[in-house]
């Protein structure tokens, strides 16, 4: 007898699932029971916990395009899905979540592990149903397809356990309530009003400083954004989600904006007068230009989304690659080059400054930005880079210099600890011949990182091989990001009972299980140890040993986080390493224009 659960694998697999992400419970016993029978197709991947799950299906979906699936029993499994499942939802990912429930007999009774899943996955979730009947397990799934799908977002499917071992009906009983559904979806074509586009071209058209900033809706529209940014004189910046759009090498891209970002795309910000959003919702007032500055014009593909982040004068509702190629015939070079040429030296001198900052080291400590730039350069080609939520999530984004042909994400919208080495293990699953190197705070590697590792091992023989798979851990004992954001955000000083965390031997774990595990305490071997990780055939933990008083400063200092960030510093613990190791941070950026810089 085929089950429901068999049926349910079969239809992922025609829906092109691949792998399914999860941890087993007896809320899912016949879907384990399927899985086996299945023999791989699609395959079961054990991770260590349910959040996990969730994130490595997110990853999935970003990096691949496709459908990500996870599963989870009912109750507590369920339950853990759900962060994983937020990042899929905030950063727009379609993911597809196949849950057990208790058996239909007992719901309603306040049976053990019962919990209204309907209610608990409505908000993550663009579509949630419970399959009561084997024959309506066929247009559950398809229509959770097309949902996550069409908007980019969570479906959850939730099967009873009894429901998962009845008789499969692939076909539906021919009767009044039976619904017949197929398999398939297309993207369709998404373009603005052609009344806006001209619209648009005319605002871009007389805009003098053009300054253009891309997320991660403009990812299959690269070569059409950097013919916009020619026509125009623009510069580029780029939200971190948006950071494999362009590559950095090229002269007018900014790089980063934001608390994270860039001087050069925060000059260009505050001095343009054409604001160019494209599939992005960069969310923060403070680093875009002043209302009333600059005119604009948007593209994204969701009306709910458009003009919410600053004020338009143009709404273009459409897919990003297709709206700028019906813009583009309308769009006329700008012959003054003046911007762009000083968008471009910003740039470089930009770059310059996050090389003489990384360059500093104080006493025998690492600086945490010599750490990403000294594997900027040997970054391998088609590398896949992944990063948690942390303070070394600053250096990941301005130190290390993407090529053409890298990816990179990270939890975006969310912003949530944990994930960076879950999207890495992921990634590394979806394209096992391509390097994949993660960056991760030794506080997320503590939360569940280290958990991970166990995942690694037990698929060591496919993760491994001659493309690099490398987690860097920066070991600073101390949630940094968060004692930063005390001090410029609160006014107060660093907390050690909340921020100080335990010193782990994190390669040594690593060696335990099996891993390559490769320590570096001193900032001359930084490079050797970069290149130790970067040639194993091994999975490596690479332990950094980093300075937890090199400040992440943002690209201009707001008058009120540096009157709160000089309040904490009177009564904080590291108030002396703090002030001297940023006033020579500061005064680095600054000597470019200082006297005889240059002459001999």
């Amino acid at each position: 007898m085929t089950q429901v659960a068999d049926y349910v694998l079969q239809r992922l697999s025609e829906w092109g699932v691949g792998r399914v992400y999860g941890y087993p419970g007896d809320g899912i016993n016949g879907m384990l029971g399927a899985f086996d029978r299945a023999q791989g197709s699609p395959e079961f991947i054990q991770v260590r916990h349910e959040e996990m799950a969730a994130f490595m299906a997110c990853a999935h979906a970003k990096f691949t395009g496709e459908v990500g699936c996870c599963t989870a029993t009912s109750g507590p499994g369920a339950v853990h899905l759900l962060n994983g499942l937020y990042d899929a939802k905030l950063d727009h990912q379609p993911v597809v979540a196949v849950v057990g429930q208790q058996k239909r007999l007992c719901l309603g009774a306040h049976y053990q592990q019962e919990i209204p899943l309907d209610r608990l996955f409505a908000d993550v979730s663009e579509f949630c149903q419970m399959i009561v009947h084997p024959g309506q397990a066929r247009h559950v799934i398809d229509r959770a397809f097309k949902t996550a799908l069409t908007t980019r977002g969570v479906a959850t499917i939730v099967i009873p356990e009894d429901v998962q071992e009845e008789e499969a009906q692939p076909s539906p009983p021919k009767s009044h309530g039976s619904v017949f559904s197929s398999v398939g979806w297309s993207r369709p074509r998404v373009l603005p009003d052609p009344d806006e586009l001209r619209k648009a071209a005319d605002v871009l058209n007389e805009g003098e400083k053009v300054a253009v900033l891309v997320g991660q809706g403009a990812a299959e529209a690269a070569a059409e954004v950097v013919e916009v940014a020619e026509l125009l004189g623009a510069g580029v910046a780029k939200a971190l989600l948006g950071r494999e759009v362009l590559p950095d090498d090229l002269p007018f891209v900014t790089g980063p904006i934001g608390l994270l970002g860039s001087k050069a795309s925060d000059k260009m910000m505050r001095d343009c007068d054409t604001l160019f959003m494209i599939g992005s919702s960069f969310p923060y007032s403070e680093w875009l230009p002043d209302e009333g500055q600059a005119r604009g014009v948007e593209i994204d593909i969701d009306g709910r989304m458009i003009g919410i982040r600053y004020p338009m004068d143009a709404h273009l509702v459409g897919d990003s690659k297709e709206t700028l190629r019906a813009l583009l015939p309308l769009l006329r070079r700008k012959e003054d080059r003046s911007w762009r040429q000083k968008i471009e030296q910003d740039v470089v001198e930009w770059n310059d400054v996050c090389e003489r900052w990384a360059g500093q080291h104080f006493g025998k400590t690492i600086n945490p930005q010599a750490v990403a730039s000294e594997l900027s350069s040997r970054l391998p080609d088609q590398s896949i880079l992944t990063a948690d939520s942390g303070s070394g999530t600053n250096w990941w984004a301005r130190n290390l210099k993407l090529r053409d042909g890298m990816r990179a994400s990270l939890s975006g919208t969310l912003a949530t600890m944990g994930p960076g080495t879950p999207y890495a293990i992921a990634a590394r699953f979806a394209y096992p011949d391509r390097p994949v190197i993660a960056f991760v705070g030794d506080g997320a590697f503590q939360m569940n990182g280290m958990n991970e590792m166990i995942t690694v091992k037990r698929y060591l023989d496919r993760l491994s091989g001659p493309a690099p798979f490398v987690f860097c851990v920066f070991n600073n004992e101390d949630l940094n990001q968060v004692t930063w954001e005390q001090r410029a955000m609160s006014g107060d000083p660093k907390y050690p009972g909340s921020q100080a965390i335990p010193d782990v031997p994190y390669a040594a774990y690593a060696e335990m299980l099996g891993l390559k595990g490769i320590v570096c305490s001193h900032p001359k071997k930084i490079g050797a140890a970069w290149e130790e990780a970067l040639a194993s055939d091994r999975p490596v933990v690479l332990e950094f040993k980093v300075d937890n008083e090199i400040a992440p400063i943002p690209p201009h200092i707001m008058k009120t986080q540096g009157k709160k960030a000089a309040k904490a510093a009177l009564h904080d613990p590291e108030k002396a390493g703090i002030a001297a190791k940023g006033m020579r941070q500061k005064l680095t950026e600054y000597a470019e224009h200082l006297p005889g810089r240059g002459q001999k």
